[in-house]
């Protein structure tokens, strides 16, 4: 049999399971495993040891100081490469439930769309790899490569564990390269590789003068207002022209490279067409920064929400005693979280010392070179499963854990989303198209198929 011929023998047997892939997702999906409200975590976990193993994978639930692990294995082709698999089995609380159209774990069918929690992020697009390995062994009761698949209950709340299981796991873990299937596939519907994801720090500022609101007729003027003092404090953290004015924020940014610059020209946009979408009239300043330098390249610094004095209806003459605001900024490779979180607390020290600094949650950047060795074998996996190539995104614009494989690991990790632009993760009505997840499992086996016929060390 020629390696076409097994690839399309897999593709065959995936075909023929449409309807049965499918029911078993929504099974699924019946099952919540919310983190931010540790509900469902232990059953979901239990659920997938249970499903793994079946399938003929070596599988535990590993205990780390948060949620567990699910760890499952199937090593047993030397000489070949082993790919690590990571997605996540929590998903986002389902709130504002009155948003739904039909319950948000009660899987339904419409207009082609699978809609529930999770269907996109994370679990139809994991499951989608689970399929893919299961394919390859019923139909060859062998696998073409190595394969680790870790499944992470503690994504949705910043992953703050993962990082400690992975340095204490390292041997176990130990991989050629990382394939995570999370997030949408790019908003012309083509296929994507991101070879990285930006970081995230999260903080609060919070300020408090008066020891009570005050009427604002006797004490206007005198007495500071909270929320006057944060206003001008984040006027001195970025300008009207869009630049973040941190002291040292930038110094440590990798500038990409040719490839990286190439690899981002090729990616198509309708700029008109995005600001429709969004009913916006400009882009962010400077307005001359190309849109995917800024989504690829650069930080930024992002308000998230500002909280302080009266909101009700009408109006109420107050001089708030304290307010607060929540921020984030997104990290490129190689900004440091803990270094940039010095350098905010060292700003609002220098500016607004009556300012507290509350530092919450932080993830790394990462990325991988598109000159990889194994960035052509995903690309004609694509290319075998979908018949399309797919767009190379030098670092996607969200967060992920990517840099734990990176940067504890130290392995090449990409990321490969099967899921449709419009998935409306994290909202109401989150969905995943058929089309999509089917073409899911079939990149997953062809992406172990590529990976196969790897020969590692030449």
């Amino acid at each position: 049999m020629t390696s076409s011929d097994t690839l399309n023998a897999v593709f065959k047997y995936i075909e023929g399971n449409r309807t049965r892939s499918l029911e078993r997702l929504m099974e699924y999906l019946r099952h919540p495993s919310i983190s931010a409200e540790n509900i469902g975590i232990d059953e979901v976990g239990a659920l997938l040891v249970e499903m793994l193993t079946e399938i003929g994978l070596e599988t535990s639930l590993v205990p780390t100081a948060g949620n567990p692990m699910v760890v499952a294995r199937w090593e047993r082709a030397p000489g070949k490469a082993t790919v690590l698999l990571y997605g996540h089995y929590d998903v986002q609380p389902p709130d504002p439930i009155d948003q739904w159209v039909s319950p948000p774990f009660e899987p339904t069918l419409r207009d082609g769309r699978l809609f529930a929690r999770g269907a996109g992020d994370n679990k139809g697009q994991h499951f989608a790899q689970v399929l893919a390995i299961e394919s390859h062994l019923k139909t060859h009761g062998a696998l073409p490569c190595n394969i680790i698949l870790l499944l992470e209950g503690d994504e949705e709340i910043g992953s703050p564990h993962i990082a400690d299981f992975v340095r204490a796991n390292t041997d176990a873990l130990k991989a050629d390269l990382a394939v995570t299937a999370d997030g949408p596939r790019h908003a012309s519907g083509a296929p994507v590789i991101k070879f990285g994801t930006r970081g995230v720090v999260s903080f609060e500022l919070r300020c408090r003068h008066a020891c009570r609101d005050l009427h604002s007729g006797n004490f206007g003027g005198v007495v500071p207002n909270p929320i006057w003092t944060l206003v001008h404090l984040l006027g001195t953290m970025k300008n009207p022209d869009g630049e973040i004015t941190i002291d040292g924020l930038h110094e440590d940014i990798e500038p990409p490279s040719p490839e990286e610059l190439v690899a981002v020209e090729r990616l198509p946009l309708d700029v008109e067409a995005v600001m429709r979408s969004l009913r916006i009239s400009r882009l962010d300043a400077p307005k001359e920064t190309p849109f995917y330098d800024r989504l690829c390249f650069r930080s930024t610094l992002t308000i998230n929400g500002f909280h302080g004095g009266y909101g009700g209806p009408g109006s109420k003459t107050v001089l708030p005693s304290e307010a607060f605001v929540k921020c984030d900024i997104r990290l490129v490779e190689a900004q440091d979280p803990q270094d940039v979180l010095r350098k905010v607390a060292d700003h609002v020290e220098k500016y607004a010392p009556d300012v507290e600094f509350v530092a919450l949650e932080s993830m790394s950047p990462s990325k991988t070179p598109i000159a990889s060795p194994f960035t052509e074998p995903l690309r004609r996996a694509f290319v075998a499963a979908q018949g399309e190539e797919p767009l190379l995104i030098p670092a996607g614009f969200g967060s992920l854990p990517g840099y734990v494989f990176t940067k504890i690991l130290g392995i090449p990790a990409f990321v490969t989303p099967y899921a449709n632009y419009d998935e409306a993760n994290h909202a109401p009505n989150e969905n995943l198209t058929l089309s999509c997840f089917y073409s899911g499992i079939r990149t997953g086996a062809a992406l172990l198929h590529e990976l196969g016929s790897l020969r590692l060390g030449e």
